[in-house]
């Protein structure tokens, strides 16, 4: 019942002048004593716990390090409390700073020896795990509860990140469930901040940062610092994003992306081994999150990235996609989204080759030619979204696919490529009841018709027209008087794969990138003139006038899917307004 003792005990140690010789005798004591600390002594326990040790001298870090490792075998009562204690040494120190009389907590971002710091809580719960083997399924929620929130600085998100993939590297089973975490936490992230208007902030401070930057260019030209391991990535202002959480994602893309990389490549060659296991745990992180959110613009390119280290892998991605297409025992919407994935994916890699693309078009064409076979004869053989969603959005990826690719598929042997695209026989899928070209987005529909007119494969335009006139405009009063509004997106259909714009990270996807190549006055007049003669000058003249580039204007594809219009000079692609072009009479 004498407990003066214990309470001076528990004083000293509590203790925030507590001198180094101090701690290493009282640790020493009690790694001896390890048996007596039961769940009665909880309290000083959690004193123990609480005790600086990381920023100390090394002996006592090593005889901490000793104590925790006696402690967990001794009393596994106290696994929980010491994982919390190491998971919260993942971020940065919260540091009081005053400012204009009010105390602001804040992390310590310029703390010296933080990944030394980050190197010893590793050391920590690697010993933790030697001990007790059942660490990994107590650890994640954990690591799940103690993720920081998506405003913290991005310093602290930065490094609670980075320790997590650490930790993968020796806690392996716990893999697949922190790229869940940290994917998730991305997807809140992008889903938070849409591409207009993370390129809005931009514009806003481009037109703000103009005078200043021509002063101050030479300031700022550092190389960025690429290196994961612990160290800041530094930045010159001109790499920073103006949308603050748009600066947060670039970051932690950079090293999910870095991550990849490391975990692919050993001695700077590919391991395949490592490649293949990595590509599992991430399709079926993609399958769980990505899939079912509509219209995210950049977390999905892990899938992009990892893609392109082998054509088997990016064939691996399709034939994944293609089977969640064609099995009707899924969801429509999951079909749906499979579809424009499938399209944006062969469009915009660059290291798919013709011949997998070509592979990719017979397996989707087929596929469209035998639901036109199954549909055209019975009872829901007309035009609905809510019947064919997956149908219309198989169509669109393959005007997408084609619109990209038909140089490609043209090139080096004029006809043989041509008898290709006829022997697809486009113009029974154009003309079906179905009706495709009434639902896909108009940008789309209009340069397919430009591109399938030119090479004389089908004419789209009688029934755009007649489209066009079917369009019913939906009438809405608000305060602001009658909005009539038309609906030119009923498949709500997105382009996963459209321009990446967050600067960091943009780095890793670009050199695997294809662009919208800006159409030229010639291309426009090539689009113009079909192959074979037949189609009189009237038909022709007024053909695209709507998709002039003006100025700076870069003529692009729908990157936006709910409306397209030509972007600011500062987008790396723009894409043609959704008005209805004037089609030949």
């Amino acid at each position: 019942g004498e407990t003066t003792d214990f309470e001076l005990l528990k004083h000293q140690l509590s203790d925030p002048d507590i001198k180094d010789a101090q701690i290493i005798n009282w640790l020493h004591e009690f790694r001896a004593s390890v048996a007596y600390l039961t769940k009665e002594l909880e309290q000083l326990v959690s004193i123990l716990l609480k005790l600086p040790w990381l920023r100390r001298s090394r002996e006592v870090v090593e005889e901490y390090l000793g104590f925790l490792g006696n402690l967990v075998s001794a009393q596994t009562v106290h696994l929980r409390p010491c994982l919390r204690m190491i998971v919260s040494q993942f971020v940065p120190p919260r540091i009081t700073v005053r400012e204009d009389d009010v105390d602001i907590s804040d992390s310590d971002d310029d703390d010296e020896n933080l990944s030394e710091n980050f190197n010893t809580c590793h050391r920590a719960l690697q010993t933790v795990a030697r001990y007790v083997p059942s660490t990994p399924q107590f650890l994640m929620p954990i690591l799940v509860e103690n993720f920081p929130f998506i405003n913290k600085s991005e310093r602290t998100l930065e490094c609670y990140v980075h320790n997590l993939l650490r930790v993968t590297v020796y806690l392996p089973t716990l893999r697949l469930q922190i790229l869940e975490l940290i994917i998730e936490k991305l997807l809140k992230l992008d889903v938070s901040t849409p591409q207009q208007d993370i390129e809005d902030a931009e514009e806003t401070a481009n037109n703000s940062d103009s005078e200043e930057k021509s002063t101050e260019e030479g300031l700022f030209d550092m190389e960025e610092d690429e290196e994961r391991k612990g160290s800041k990535v530094v930045s010159s202002r001109s790499e920073r994003m103006a949308h603050p959480l748009a600066e947060r994602l670039d970051i932690l893309m950079t090293i999910l992306f870095s991550y990849i990389k490391d975990v692919c490549h050993v001695d700077g060659k590919l391991d395949i081994n490592n490649t293949k296991d990595l590509y599992r745990d991430l399709v079926s992180v993609f399958d769980k999150l990505i899939l079912p959110t509509h219209a995210s613009c950049h977390v999905q390119y892990f899938m992009f990235y990892i893609c392109s280290f082998k054509l088997g892998l990016a064939e691996a991605f399709l034939d994944h996609l293609w089977k969640k297409l064609h099995d009707p025992n899924n969801p429509s919407v999951i079909r749906q989204t499979a579809g424009s994935y499938i399209g944006s994916f062969l469009a915009r890699a660059k290291f798919i080759p013709v011949v997998t693309v070509k592979a990719c078009l017979d397996l989707l064409v087929n596929w469209m030619h035998k639901y036109i076979d199954n549909q055209d004869t019975g009872a829901n053989a007309y035009c609905d979204v809510a019947l064919h969603g997956p149908f219309y959005s198989t169509c669109q990826a393959v005007f997408y696919t084609l619109i990209f690719r038909h140089k490609q598929l043209l090139d080096g042997n004029l006809r043989k490529g041509l008898s290709y695209l006829q022997s697809l026989n486009f113009e029974r899928i154009v003309m079906c009841q179905l009706n495709p070209l009434k639902i896909c987005i108009p940008s789309v529909v209009n340069l397919f018709a430009a591109i399938t007119r030119k090479y004389q494969l089908v004419f789209c335009y009688t029934i755009i027209e007649r489209n066009n006139r079917q369009f019913i405009p939906v009438v809405r009063s608000g305060t602001g008087g009658d909005l009539v509004q038309t609906c030119t997106n009923p498949l709500d259909s997105f382009f996963p794969f459209d321009p990446y714009v967050l600067k960091r990270s943009k780095k890793m996807i670009d050199p695997f990138y294809q662009f919208w190549e800006e159409l030229s006055a010639e291309d426009l007049e090539n689009l113009k003139k079909p192959i074979k003669r037949g189609t009189s000058e009237d038909e022709d003249d007024d053909f695209l006038k709507g998709e002039t580039p003006q100025n700076d204007g870069v003529i692009g594809i729908a990157p936006n899917s709910y409306e397209s219009n030509i972007r600011s000079p500062v987008s790396s692609v723009g894409s043609p307004p959704d008005c209805y072009v004037p089609y030949p009479q």
